[in-house]
């Protein structure tokens, strides 16, 4: 879907009941916390005409303000400083109290909200409001803003990083272009690369340019946009999506605000203005804005700010973009066509077009349920010895997902099958786990009945056959009788199937959940993915196997022979994805 297709909406947020939030203010900020549910707003200006400290955090599930009681020494009010997230834990650096810039590091840690002042050590930035920040691994980024020098004001183009772990600061030099003296711009992150996009210069000029630092090689170049190229501005917010930057608001001067929404794509240079639908924030500058994926997909929240008549401001909007850093269940399913999503989905389009079966025509009652209707016998309507046709879609009593296969040969063993899913041809082997009886002169197929020593040790799941133990004497039954156990049993070998395939998606499941957890963690991942890749086979170092024997005499306690049973169901569906059975 392209960005031009998708609609992007403005919503007033309509808080309910709680602290009422934080009022009306500007430069502050706000920080998204726990992938979005919880939203941290600190300092700035505004209710008592003064600098705060307090910290107000809005609940993005139950739309509720509180004000929750802070532990530990507070940094002093301020506003215009950089905070930034790191895990559960907010920095906050510099600003201005009102009357002098600050350069002091605070921390607050969101799991206990207590607020934490370390001993940092290093090269530190000079004291400066309107500066940037932005987040590269542990490594936490300053650049640029205001500062003081006797009585006169001092723009910086300098670079700064903290160690977000020894709590050690360090300037850079970078090469390359690197941004002019400014403040009042943004800076953003994406992958390794730390984007800063205008702002006001030390001649009182407003910028639109954008300049990129690969923290990698610490090289600084200028970026070459096209499109609907961002105005000049300072005072505006940036907020990002991926590689998507969101630029709403700011000034140019006194009497020009904007409330307008520029995206840039960061990969391929392009401005874009967006036009939203619904009423929008008025133009403003200094207010805060954050996203909030992926608890609200692709949802940006801005709050509070400056109006021309330097009025402070307290509403708060959602921009719905439409647009998301991780994909929908629905677009990962076809990212990853795994053996287990590849059945899924041929089951769930299976069982939306074909109708169930009719009680007069397709099926006969079932002895126990009258309202369980079974297939009719597959020799009672197709032609004996003919080894090319369709198994019948089979049906189970409790609405278990199956799929259709094609038996191309049948053996005293079992079948071979095919089937096709999603275009891709699969065959395998289908073995009995009953042993056959010897044919009768009226029927030529191969007839599968119980052995009568299988009632006594429990039955020979393989269909491995001891003809010296067993009776030399034939068995007799009635033709129809022959056929409708033959058809019964083929329908269980295709239910066993289905049922082997339902085990290995419900441990898919569980271990794929594995592998999205473990993915915040890189060194956990590999060793997540190779846990699912098991689990989906049933190969655990200590399997406890499914009883995939329904109605026999199987013991609670599997031999073996079950778990080669499994095996060998799983592979013939999966022998052409080339996954490795242990």
């Amino acid at each position: 879907m392209s960005i031009q297709s998708i609609a992007m909406r403005w919503e007033k947020v309509q808080h309910r009941g709680g602290s009422g939030g934080p009022g009306v203010r500007w430069g502050h900020t706000c920080n998204a916390i726990r992938s979005g549910k919880l939203l941290y707003v600190f300092g700035g200006y505004g209710k008592d005409q003064c600098q705060t400290n307090r910290v107000h955090v809005f609940d993005t599930v139950n739309m509720i303000w509180t004000e929750p009681v802070i532990n530990g020494t507070p940094p002093i009010p301020r506003d215009s400083h950089s905070c930034t997230t790191v895990g559960d834990n907010l920095f906050v650096f510099g600003g201005t109290d009102g009357r002098r810039p600050l350069d002091d590091l605070h921390i607050l840690d969101t799991s206990s909200n207590t607020w934490i002042l370390p001993s940092v050590r290093g090269n530190a930035p000079e004291p400066r409001e309107g500066h940037s920040a932005a987040l590269i691994g542990k490594r936490l980024f300053i650049f640029g803003g205001c500062g003081k020098s006797e009585n006169s004001e001092v723009y910086y183009d300098d670079l700064y990083i903290l160690n977000t772990e020894t709590f050690s600061w360090k300037r850079l030099i970078p090469s390359g272009t690197p941004p002019s003296k400014r403040d009042s711009h943004t800076c953003s992150s994406w992958k390794n690369k730390i984007i800063v996009i205008g702002g006001e210069d030390s001649s009182d000029y407003y910028l639109s340019d954008v300049h990129i630092l690969d923290t990698d090689t610490l090289v600084w170049c200028k970026l070459n946009t096209t499109g609907q190229i961002l105005p000049p501005r300072g005072g505006h917010t940036t907020v990002g999506i991926g590689k998507n930057l969101f630029v709403f608001g700011g000034f140019s001067d006194e009497q020009n605000l904007y409330d307008d929404v520029y995206m840039l794509d960061v990969e391929n240079g392009t401005w874009m203005k967006i036009i939203a639908i619904g009423d929008g924030p008025s133009g403003r500058f200094s207010m805060a804005g954050e996203s909030l994926d992926p608890q609200m997909r692709g949802v940006l929240v801005f709050i509070g700010g400056c109006n021309k008549n330097l009025e402070a401001l307290d509403d708060m909007y959602f921009l719905h973009t439409g647009l998301s850093t991780v994909p929908n269940r629905d677009e990962r399913r076809i990212e990853k066509l795994s053996l287990r999503k590849q059945l899924k989905l041929k089951c769930q389009e299976q069982r939306s077009v074909t109708p169930a079966y009719d009680k007069v025509t397709y099926g006969a009652q079932h002895g126990h349920d009258p309202t369980i209707y079974q297939p009719m016998p597959i020799s009672s309507y197709m032609p004996s010895g003919r080894q090319n046709f369709y198994l019948n879609e089979y049906q189970t009593p409790f609405g278990k997902r199956t799929f259709q296969a094609k038996v191309t040969k049948s053996f005293p063993d079992g079948y071979t099958i095919e089937t096709i899913i999603d275009g891709k041809p699969l065959r395998g082997v289908l073995f009995s786990n009953k042993q056959p009886s010897i044919s009768t002169g009226a029927d030529n197929s191969n007839r599968k009945a119980d052995a009568k020593t299988n009632g006594n040790n429990g039955g020979n799941v393989r269909g491995d056959h001891n003809f010296g133990a067993e009776s030399e004497e034939p068995a007799k039954h009635d033709t129809n009788d022959v056929k409708q156990e033959d058809a019964v049993q083929k329908e269980k070998e295709v239910a066993e199937v289905a049922e082997v395939a339902e085990v290995a998606e419900a441990q898919a499941e569980v271990a794929e959940a594995r592998v999205e957890v473990a993915a915040s963690d890189p060194k956990d991942l590999a060793a997540a993915e190779s846990s699912m890749l098991q689990e989906v086979l049933g190969v655990s170092e200590q399997p406890t196997e499914p009883d995939i024997n329904a109605g026999s005499d199987v013991t609670n306690n599997p031999s073996s022979s079950d778990a080669e049973i499994q095996k060998e169901n799983v592979s013939a569906v999966v022998k052409d994805q080339n996954i490795p059975l242990h």
